[in-house]
């Protein structure tokens, strides 16, 4: 039996040229990181300046007050780096305070959840260190569209509409910025203006303007801005320590200062690494969820090509199963401060590896790394009803998301090529911060109120993101940036992608369009964290095949809609024909490549 042959037909085009090229989520942001590139700027300065545009085209899926991971390697580089833009929870945010409150769960929605911001942060560090453009040339894009706004996503707009009784009741001033002057949601294709965001944006490039006439550097007129954004950052923690609804459906104020604020810097770390079929695959280390991608790539080497095909039965029971143990030893031994070299070893992968039957388990199984004993989060089968309605970046059953994130990939002519994924602070997370016009990211949600756990909260300690771009190498050359939208399922949408790339000779576009699948038998990472043993859900493109040889194996599929589940996008570098190229999911109707 061999590996499924790739479709002749894709919805669209793979984008080829020699210049430069961007992906992304929403094509407002794609063409402005385009522009960019068609100004000179690299591919660096173009994330960026696509980066500012999804706050504003993707309200719902991350925001100027959340956070991002990037992995990038610049043409004159060694090897890939990690962009790290997650904030750590406040100095404040103590177990001991939370279980003072009343709560057992860090809350979904509210101030109490959040961390530091650390998205904007991360673009300016990036640009400062990488771009070769000013500020104000770089956020020409992001300011014209929060002054004029972007006709809203109906994934936007029915995001407001199940939150606006929230807004009505318990978060006015999200209620003055998302719903109309009667009360009711904002349809599709509504114009929304951001004039708060937009006189923060121009005070951004006014201070490095102003910087510049003192004779700064361009590293200087970058630090200014900068600096100014954590005064910006004041207005919101003075505003979110009064008392509000949180999803929890009680009032909490929130703990974050302007002590954890100036405290915060983005940063660049090593890429955790692991070859599979004569590629390198990089990716940000344990205080992410990216090393069960690396975990499981691992795992699925040694099969014969025809068990790593998602579109054959014996195929997508195999990748689940091994999704599984991976996301058990997610859930038992990820954090911040946490080494994945114990759970890439060979002796240790075989182990897990051994563990792939030939029927679905109902066990949540982590392993024990190194002799290391994995934390036993609780595991909740039901999900209570969220008291405020609010969405979390999670996957329902039907393929359909309760918020989500956003994504964007860059290359360039001279080889620099890099994949961000941006979520937090979306307009569902926290009220909206008055003089700002964006509310604060919750991504403490993700670490829990016990000490045991490698993920606990803690002060000063990264929540372990599910927020995990890829890079993949050949020969130690770049060749491939990749990332989606999605929570939990983020690796679980790109393996499958990478498999019917390195394995099945798919290009992007043809592996991007294939029907995909993903386990829910993992912990949530998002309030209220349950879990579902043995589920799975597949788009129904996959075929009354996978989806009887699954069942039969005893996993409980949920089939989902055609166009359903993911949101991926690439772009990548021929190194054969010397050649760039991009590719974008038509699945959500927004995302788009770009290039020539």
């Amino acid at each position: 039996m061999t590996f499924t042959a790739p479709p002749v037909f894709t919805t669209r085009p793979q984008i080829t040229g020699t210049f430069g090229a961007a992906a992304s989520t929403h094509w407002s942001a794609t063409a402005a990181a385009q522009a960019i590139l068609e100004r000179g700027g690299n591919a660096f300065d173009a994330a960026v300046a696509g980066g500012f545009v999804l706050h504003l085209a993707e309200p719902h899926l991350n925001g100027p007050g959340g956070d991002l991971v990037g992995v990038f390697h610049a043409a004159d580089a060694d090897g890939p780096r990690v962009l790290m833009g997650q904030g750590p929870a406040p100095r404040a945010a103590t177990i001991a305070h939370f279980r003072a409150e009343g709560l057992d769960l860090v809350p979904g929605a509210g101030g109490l959840a959040a961390a530091v911001p650390g998205a904007v942060d991360a673009w300016l560090v990036l640009l400062r260190d990488h771009g070769t453009l000013e500020l104000s040339d770089v956020l020409d894009a992001a300011r014209f569209h929060a002054r004029e706004g972007i006709p809203l996503l109906p994934a936007a707009a029915a995001a407001i509409a199940k939150v606006a009784g929230l807004f009505r009741d318990h978060w006015p001033t999200s209620a003055q910025r998302w719903l109309r002057p009667d009360g009711t949601a904002r349809a599709a294709g509504d114009l929304v203006p951001n004039p708060a965001y937009a006189a923060v944006l121009e005070r951004l490039v006014d201070a490095a303007s102003f910087a510049a006439s003192e004779h700064a550097t361009r590293e200087q007129r970058i630090d200014a801005a900068r600096s100014a954004w954590r005064t910006e950052l004041s207005a919101a923690t003075a505003f979110l320590a009064r008392p509000h609804r949180h999803s929890s459906g009680t009032d909490h104020a929130a703990v974050l200062s302007d002590a954890d604020v100036a405290a915060f810097e983005a940063g660049y770390e090593d890429a955790v690494t692991v070859d599979f079929r004569g590629h390198t695959i990089a990716k940000a280390g344990a205080w992410t969820q990216g090393p069960i991608l690396l975990q499981a790539l691992r795992m699925l080497e040694a099969y014969d090509d025809a068990l790593l095909d998602p579109s054959q039965p014996a195929g997508a029971h195999t990748i689940v199963e091994t999704l599984k143990l991976a996301l058990a030893d997610r859930d038992g031994h990820f954090g911040d401060g946490a080494d994945p070299a114990a759970l890439l070893a060979d002796s240790y992968i075989a182990e897990r590896r051994r563990l792939v039957g030939e029927s679905a388990s109902r066990d949540w199984r982590p392993g024990s790394p190194g002799g290391a004993v994995p934390f036993r989060p609780p595991l909740r089968s039901v999900r209570p009803a969220a008291a405020a309605g609010t969405g979390e970046p999670t996957v329902e059953r039907t393929g359909a998301t309760r918020g989500d994130t956003c994504h964007i990939d860059v290359v360039d002519r001279w080889g620099n090529i890099i994949a961000v994924t941006p979520s937090g602070g979306w307009l569902q997370s926290s009220p909206t911060v008055p003089g700002l016009g964006f509310c604060l990211g919750t991504r403490v949600q993700a670490m829990w109120l016990d000490d045991a756990a490698p993920s606990a909260l803690v002060p000063g300690h990264r929540p372990r993101t599910t927020l995990s771009p890829t890079l993949v190498l050949r020969g130690g050359a770049p060749v491939m940036a990749l990332g989606t939208p999605g929570g939990d399922q983020q690796d679980q949408w790109q393996l499958p992608m990478l498999l019917r790339m390195l394995v099945g000779g798919y290009t992007a576009q043809q592996a991007i369009d294939a029907p995909t699948l993903h386990t829910t038998a993992l912990v949530d990472s998002f309030w209220p964290r349950t879990w579902e043993p043995a589920g799975v859900v597949v788009e129904d493109r996959l075929g009354t095949d996978v989806v009887d040889g699954l069942r039969a194996r005893g996993h409980d599929v949920t089939v989902a809609g055609g166009w359903s589940l993911g949101r991926l996008c690439a772009v990548g570098i021929d190194r054969d024909t010397r050649t760039l190229w991009a590719a974008a999911n038509p699945r959500g109707m927004s995302g788009y490549a770009a290039g020539r």
